[in-house]
């Protein structure tokens, strides 16, 4: 039998009657055709899962009791920041689901001179709502308890004036140095360019906020590839992505 996995925002504790929210509702209603007596699983990002049953159906909400606190995670011993340009189309919701899927710790959509895109006001807070949709759904897939920050779209220089990790990396396809080869880290910033690359001018900048130019092997890899190679490598170098 399935057994779904579905985020709330609501607080959540052991035995207790919760009414889902509309969205999650109409999911389990109209999508998955759930019924009374039927398992699921609920988290709100906090930590820990809870079995759940499903007690009642509406039209509208779905009303299920929860069992006791299962503390179990998933999450990487390694933070892993990640500043991406801004790109066309779908690219960014690939981007966000993919990245939650790795393990992120933080996502940031940068404006960057060759990113293409302008985002402000309305038009931006409908896309951060969007790609936080995202990265509840690939939660509630990938099996992790606690979102990624999925933050606003801002600057690049922004986002490297604020950013703090004990490594950074700035991936540049004419990068020559092994910067990968020093000691591990616990908390990493990767920062990835758009289509067309950083200009001269963002690498320098990045570089003088202390970011170390990183390349991924001798090819060209595209602005959605990327970041997701450099992801699991630095997973499997330092944080949890090893074979079982």
């Amino acid at each position: 039998m399935r057994n779904p996995r579905i985020y709330t925002r609501q607080v959540l504790d052991n035995n207790a009657i919760i009414e889902l929210e509309p969205e999650p509702s109409r999911h389990l209603a109209k999508a998955l055709r759930i019924q009374v007596g039927d398992p699921l699983t609920l988290f709100n990002g906090h930590g820990g899962e809870y079995p759940a049953e499903v007690t009642a159906l509406g039209k509208k909400n779905v009303q299920v009791r929860t069992g006791s606190l299962h503390p179990q995670e998933c999450e990487s011993g390694l933070d892993i920041h990640l500043g991406i340009a801004l790109s066309r189309g779908d690219r960014m919701d690939w981007i966000v689901q993919k990245a939650t899927e790795l393990g992120v710790t933080s996502l940031a959509p940068l404006a960057t001179e060759r990113s293409g895109v302008t985002l402000s006001g309305e038009r931006a807070q409908r896309k951060l709502r969007h790609w936080q949709q995202v990265a509840i759904s690939a939660c509630e897939q990938c099996g992790r308890n606690r979102l990624p920050t999925i933050q606003a779209p801002q600057a690049i220089g922004t986002w490297l004036a604020g950013t703090e990790a004990e490594r950074k990396f700035v991936l540049h396809h004419r990068a020559t140095d092994n910067a990968l080869s020093s000691p591990a880290a616990d908390t990493v910033a990767l920062l990835v360019g758009p289509e067309g690359g950083l200009t001269s001018e963002e690498i320098r900048a990045a570089e003088n906020s202390g970011y170390t130019a990183l390349r991924l092997g001798p090819r060209v890899l595209r602005t959605e590839t990327a970041p997701l190679a450099a992801i699991a490598i630095l997973q499997a170098l330092w944080g949890d992505m090893t074979p079982a």
